[in-house]
């Protein structure tokens, strides 16, 4: 796991690139130049310690810097008979490069973000992983090209400018669309997405050489016992390749839910004495007493790790300015504590991200696996939008009528507007107090919702692959790259392991869920590794007081920000609803104000402390 950053016709600052991600990189720096190019690396030395010095050359010709792990490495060494001469697996990646060019990425099973210029040809290949675990952000303008794994190291190296379109559509979804992000010239790299950069002419061109949209257009034909066995085989493998490739040692988040479970279970049968953690907050639903039945049953190095919120005040800016970006996710910060209590036990650390969104954990998904509401319905849609008006807001995001309502809510909208009622839910109904008059800021969510609406799926594959496109890589494993590597700590996923990525999709809604059973397909496999308590336990996840945070203990660092004279969000929201909002003088849910408010709040500290910085 490392840091990467790279140009074209531009000269890095090396200062600067360490002074912002020296956390991803803790162990070692190196430079290379070559012709009008220049690389620069950071390593958090993982495998193959002495010997996996970066940037790497191969004959001469080939240069990399890598960002990742590459799990199956040695599977490929020796099915394609690679002659290597050190245990990384960035030697590996090169040697595959030169062998099959980009069709390289196809064999891979891993998590990365990479670049490579081939001095004969003059050109630079940059690549992403499958689900996007590693980052990879790319300026380009005039005659200058630069890229690197974070954000907040462009903004050093460049004069950034805002772009105000982008903004608008963060504050309906909570982050930045596939590869938008709130500066001019700036894009994100997409998951899944190759790319040849031309350090002649300056020509980048893109090709997108994964989409899970394919295998959702797949049916795979499994009954449940056979989907059980297969998805048992793939994660076991999945789990033996993610601690193997590693020459420290390897722990495991354990929470009290099955898909940390199921992980540590099968770790446990490849390691002995498995270190896991399991976390618990002040105020909150304490799930160690659960994660305790799976420690003791594998007979794990097991550790209940207290976090406590009280000097949450002091760190909150920090926190949230790590992203360089708006990034609305409140629960980078309860992740934030735990990666920065787990490095101390260990540096590399399994988790169980991914299984909600390729298995179906969302509660939101029932119903869409009853009917496609995104089909146009107008019963549905009268019925829900009649309903909706004369029923009062919900004020208890855990309760049943809270669920009704939310349910009536997207059913009484339309196409996009139903997915973002469903999904993130932030300023959905008071969207009119954007001041976005005659920008279409939305253009390119539309794009991709109309793609996979018009597709032959089911009401639930549509929302799940939706979620996948638009919140999984921007929010999800996001905010575990940044929470984790700020600490120079390596997460890794097992569930999205290439195989899974392209088996999971295929399978039939009925084994996904059941009745109202989410997970139903997970929740069987438990049934052979886990304690019977734990299968038919609701997801929870981090459990946020948001609500008592925004009129508590954050109260007044909030308003101090977004009651602020000089506030950005006066240029994006109109200013009098804003007000009311702070002054709680508008009829809305109390659950709704907290994450409006929580999402200009993270705008203005981006704002404040990482573009005016």
């Amino acid at each position: 796991m490392c840091g990467i950053a790279g140009s074209v016709n531009f000269k890095l600052s090396y200062d600067i690139i360490k002074g912002t991600m020296l956390h991803r990189g803790p162990d070692e720096q190196n430079a290379i130049i070559a012709d009008n190019v220049d690389f620069f690396h950071l390593r958090l030395s993982i495998l193959d310690i002495s010997g996996g010095k970066q940037p790497m050359t191969l004959e001469g010709r080939y240069f990399i810097i890598f960002n990742g792990e590459i799990y199956n490495h040695n599977e490929l060494r020796k099915k394609f008979d690679l002659k290597c001469f050190t245990n990384s697996d960035t030697e590996t990646l090169l040697l595959l490069f030169q062998k099959f060019g980009e069709k390289c990425l196809d064999h891979l099973d891993g998590m990365f973000a990479f670049a490579i210029y081939d001095n004969i040809e003059k050109k630079i290949f940059l690549a992403r992983d499958r689900a996007g675990k590693k980052p990879l952000f790319i300026y380009s303008k005039n005659e200058t090209i630069v890229f690197a794994s974070e954000l907040n190291c462009l903004k050093g190296l460049l004069p950034l400018e805002i772009e105000q379109k982008n903004i608008y559509q963060y504050m309906r979804l909570g982050v930045f669309y596939k590869n938008l992000t709130p500066y001019k010239n700036v894009n994100e790299l997409e998951p899944g997405t190759f790319a040849f950069i031309n350090c002649q002419t300056l020509e980048i061109k893109k090709t997108k050489w994964w989409d899970i949209h394919n295998f959702y257009l797949q049916n795979s034909s499994d009954h449940l016992a056979q989907a059980i066995e297969k998805t048992d085989q793939l994660l076991i493998e999945s789990v033996k390749r993610r601690i193997s490739s590693s020459d420290l040692e390897v722990g495991c988040f354990l929470s009290g839910g099955i898909d940390s479970g199921l992980v540590t279970s099968i770790a446990s049968s490849f390691k002995s004495r498995l270190k896991t953690m399991t976390v618990s907050f002040d105020g909150e639903y304490d799930e160690a007493p659960l994660a305790k039945l799976v420690a003791e049953k594998y007979n794990t190095d097991h550790t209940e790790i207290k976090i406590s919120f009280d000097h949450l005040k002091n760190d909150i800016e920090q926190i949230i300015s790590n992203y360089g970006e708006p990034f609305y996710d409140s629960s980078a910060i309860p992740s934030y504590y735990v990666s920065q209590a787990a490095k101390k036990r260990v540096t590399v650390i399994l988790n169980g991200d991914g299984a909600d969104e390729l298995f179906a954990g969302y509660r939101r998904y029932v119903p869409f696996n009853k009917h496609d509401f995104f089909k146009k319905n107008f019963l549905v849609h009268n019925a829900g939008s009649f309903l909706k008006n004369i029923l009062p807001a919900s004020n208890d995001k855990k309760s049943k009528y809270n669920y009704l309502y939310r349910l009536l809510t997207f059913a009484s909208k339309k196409d996009l507007d139903i997915y973002l009622s469903a999904g993130v839910d932030i300023i959905e109904d008071y969207e009119k107090n954007l001041l976005a008059d005659g920008v279409n800021y939305l253009k390119e969510m539309e794009e991709g919702f109309d793609r996979i609406n018009k597709a032959p799926l089911s009401g639930l594959k549509k929302i799940m692959n939706l979620d996948f496109e638009n919140n999984f890589s921007s929010q999800m494993l996001a905010k575990i790259d940044i929470a984790t590597m700020s600490h120079s700590l390596e997460g890794r996923s097992p569930f999205l392991s290439k195989e899974l990525l392209s088996y999971a999709p295929t399978l039939s809604d009925s084994l996904k869920i059941n009745g109202v059973t989410t997970k139903y397909l997970l929740r069987q496999l438990a049934t052979k590794y886990l304690p019977e308590s734990l299968i038919n336990q609701p997801k929870r996840g981090f459990e946020i007081p948001l609500k008592s945070w925004v009129n508590g203990h954050l109260s007044e660092i909030i308003h101090d920000y977004v009651g602020a004279p000089n506030a950005f969000n006066k240029n994006i929201i109109n200013s009098k609803f804003t007000g009311q909002l702070l002054n709680q003088k508008i009829k809305i849910p109390a659950e709704k104000r907290a994450k409006l408010l929580w999402t200009l709040f993270c705008l203005e500290v981006w704002y404040k402390k990482v573009y005016l910085s």
